[in-house]
């Protein structure tokens, strides 16, 4: 079946139709490295990585770019303050350097992988040459103009600017300003090269010392790595205007075709708040992972489309993460089950298909994690119905395990969840605790029973008896 992508440019959902047969090229607009990430970021990255996941599910090459902003303002505001009178270059790169280390170690820590050959990820700085050398082309071309050091694309000169935002150009030079140090021939003209100020780092070129603006480096990294057109360009909404509609107007001007498809995610917001270290609402990847396991984050991002808001609560993510746990009682059950039923993979239900197929149409539509997620959660609760109700049919071992392999494997190689990593080890004393409460049950001593499972839920341990025996599940702190 065919995968249909809604495009921002046209915003349609089209069929999705790779330029080269069974190879796809992605270029996302990564992180720029000046703090810690937070899950903003982190829902950025997970949202890409589930598209690039589902992509080579579908039997693609993904060739996936995520470009990281090392050269920007608030890395220069961040070395003045941390580095004071040192040299500036060397304090840029140390303030990048940790927090691209911090951004990495995110990711890893929610299962997100960010290195060859999964994902290629160009540094701003390691292409300030080749910036050069297309700004260059540029000015050849006509569309660029050098004054008093900067360099300025001429926003007259682009045809059909405007189309990724869907704006005209007359209305967007109404509310255009040009400040004081600006000498533009356009209100609407964007800076290609800066010329360097006495406190800032730079880099020589031909117009003098000064630093890329930041528009020109998505241009120039995609072109290099991916060519000069490619199939899907990705980044945040806030992004649409002006950064990705001035990457359109640049790279066309330079004779290059740029991106067919554009994916663009919705922001995530704080108790309806725009998330700010200002509003104290500022809430860090570490922040989360310090409280829940992965997989709750992960859920709770896919059960938004990643075209809509998301408005983060920690009340939500708790709830979240008690419906995780349903899983969790799940692997344990079939793995008690197993001691007694269970044989190989063989067999596989007509319910098992039924929610797979659900699982893919919802994928394939626009990448609709809510309903692919769902479809997983659906089959969890009916393959526990099949559990209780039909022991001993023909087929039952296999089809439990079947079931099982299904949520894992498209958990896993598709979403990105880890569904093992819910399972919490039990001390050894804690152990001793569920043994003897299960003894006590089985020689119908209820009320050491209660007394034990008192006892587990004050450990944060909440047990619960079903047909084939007790269960567990371990609770936040907060539950």
């Amino acid at each position: 079946m065919s995968i249909y992508i809604y495009n921002s440019l046209t915003r349609k959902k089209e069929e999705f139709i790779p330029l080269s047969p069974g190879q796809v090229k992605i270029y996302v607009c990564g992180p720029t490295v000046y703090d810690e990430p937070h899950i903003g970021h982190a829902r950025s990255a997970y949202i890409f990585n589930v598209i690039r996941q589902y992509l080579i599910y579908k039997g693609y090459m993904v060739k996936f770019v995520r470009n990281v902003t090392d050269v920007d303002d608030k890395i220069i505001d961040k070395a003045k303050s941390e580095y004071g009178n040192e040299d500036l270059n060397s304090a840029c790169k140390k303030i990048a350097d940790r927090y691209l280390l911090s951004y990495h170690k995110a990711l890893d820590d929610l299962g997100i992988p960010f290195t060859k050959p999964d994902v290629i990820e160009p540094k701003a700085s390691e292409y300030i040459g080749k910036m050069i050398e297309f700004i260059g082309g540029l000015i050849k071309r006509g569309f660029a103009y050098e004054t008093g050091g900067d360099v300025y694309f001429d926003i007259k000169k682009a045809a059909n600017y405007g189309k990724l935002s869907h704006q005209s150009l007359d209305k967007m030079e109404i509310g255009a300003r040009v400040t004081p140090e600006e000498n533009k021939k356009n209100p609407l003209d964007f800076v290609l090269w800066k010329s360097s100020k006495p406190d800032e780092p730079w880099w020589e070129s031909p117009w003098g010392r000064g630093r890329p603006g930041w528009h020109i480096e998505c241009s120039v990294m995609s072109s290099d790595i991916l060519g000069d057109e490619f199939d899907i360009h990705g980044g945040g909404i806030d992004l649409i205007f002006p950064h990705h509609e001035n990457e359109i107007a640049q790279s066309e001007a330079a004779g290059k075709r740029f991106a067919r498809y554009w994916i663009h995610h919705g922001l995530l917001t704080i108790n309806g708040q725009k998330m700010a270290k200002s509003l104290g609402n500022f809430v860090t990847v570490k922040d989360v992972l310090s409280r829940y396991p992965a997989c709750a984050l992960k859920i709770f991002y896919l059960q938004a489309h990643y075209s809509s808001p998301i408005d983060f609560s920690w009340d939500r993510l708790n709830e979240i993460y008690k419906a995780t746990q349903g899983f969790d009682i799940f692997f344990r059950k079939t793995e008690q089950l197993r001691k007694y039923y269970m044989t190989a993979v063989g067999k596989t239900a007509d319910f098992i298909e039924r929610y797979k197929k659900r699982f893919f149409e919802a994928m394939d539509d626009d990448f609709n994690t809510p309903s692919a997620i769902a479809s997983l959660f659906e089959l969890l609760n009916y393959t526990n119905r099949f559990i209780d109700t039909e022991k001993g049919s023909t087929d039952y071992a296999k089809i439990v395990n079947e079931a099982e392999d299904t949520i894992r494997r498209l958990g896993k190689e598709v979403l990105g969840i880890d569904f093992p990593q819910l399972f919490t080890k039990l001390s050894k004393e804690e152990e001793e605790l569920i043994n003897k409460r299960r003894q006590a049950r089985n020689r119908k001593d209820f009320k050491t029973s209660d007394q034990l499972r008192e006892e587990l839920r004050k450990r944060g341990i909440i047990v619960e008896d079903t047909k084939e025996g007790q269960v567990w599940r371990r609770v936040l702190p907060r539950e």
